[in-house]
C-alpha cells in the first residue's frame, strides 16, 4: 500500500464513511488537534520519568487514537446499515475518565497545596506537559466547536476536558519529583 494517494493535493481529504470534507473543516482540526497532542505525549512519555508515568501515557494515547478515530466519523455514519457500529474498537466511556480522574488524586495527595499561579517551565519535562495541556485544551476548543454544529459523543468532550487536569497535575507532580526551578506569578500591583 502506498502512503500517498494523491486524493488529497486539492484540499480535501476522507472521513470514516467516505464522506470528503475540506482539510481546514472543524472535524479535521477537532482530530487533527488530538493527534498533535498525541505526538507530545509521545515525547514526554519518552523522558526520563517514572514507568507508571510511561504506561499511563500510552493507555492515554491510545485512548487518543480511539477519541480520534470518533472525531474522523460524522455522527450519520457512526452506525452501518445493519446497526452495528462502524468502528469496531471501544469507545471513550466513563471509565476512560475515571481512569483519569483516579491518577490525578493519585498524584495530587503528595503535592503541597498550590496557593500561586506557576509560570510554565523549570524543566523541560514539565515544559513538555505544559505545552500537551494547552494542545489539549485547543483540541477540547475544536470539538466543543464541532459540538455546535454536529453533535458529538459527550464522553469525547468529558475526556479533554480531564486530560487537561490529568496534564497539569503531571506538570505539578514532576516539578515536585524533579525539583524543577518554580517561578510563582506574582502580578504587577498598580499603584
Amino acid at each position: 500500500m502506498k502512503i500517498y494517494t494523491k486524493t488529497g493535493d486539492k484540499g480535501s481529504t476522507s472521513l470514516f464513511g467516505g464522506n470528503r470534507v475540506a482539510k481546514h473543516h472543524i472535524r479535521i482540526d477537532a482530530y487533527g488537534t488530538t493527534d498533535e497532542l498525541n505526538s507530545w505525549l509521545g515525547l514526554i512519555r519518552d523522558q526520563n520519568i517514572d514507568q507508571r508515568y510511561k504506561s499511563n501515557l500510552i493507555k492515554i494515547q491510545e485512548h487518543l487514537f480511539t477519541l480520534g478515530s470518533i472525531l474522523a466519523t460524522p455522527k450519520e455514519k457512526l452506525f452501518l446499515k445493519n446497526g452495528k457500529k462502524r468502528l469496531n474498537i471501544q469507545w471513550i466511556e466513563q471509565q476512560h475518565i475515571e481512569f483519569l480522574e483516579h491518577d490525578i488524586d493519585l498524584m495530587d495527595q503528595g503535592l503541597p497545596p498550590m496557593t500561586h499561579f506557576v509560570l510554565p517551565g523549570g524543566h523541560t519535562t514539565v515544559s513538555y506537559c505544559h505545552i500537551a495541556r494547552t494542545v489539549c485544551r485547543r483540541a477540547e476548543r475544536n470539538v466543543s466547536h464541532l459540538n455546535e454544529n454536529e453533535a458529538i459523543d459527550p464522553f469525547v468532550l468529558q475526556y479533554l476536558n480531564r486530560l487537561s487536569d490529568y496534564l497539569f497535575v503531571l506538570a505539578r507532580k514532576l516539578s515536585f519529583e524533579l525539583e524543577a526551578d518554580q517561578i510563582l506569578w506574582a502580578p504587577d500591583k498598580e499603584r
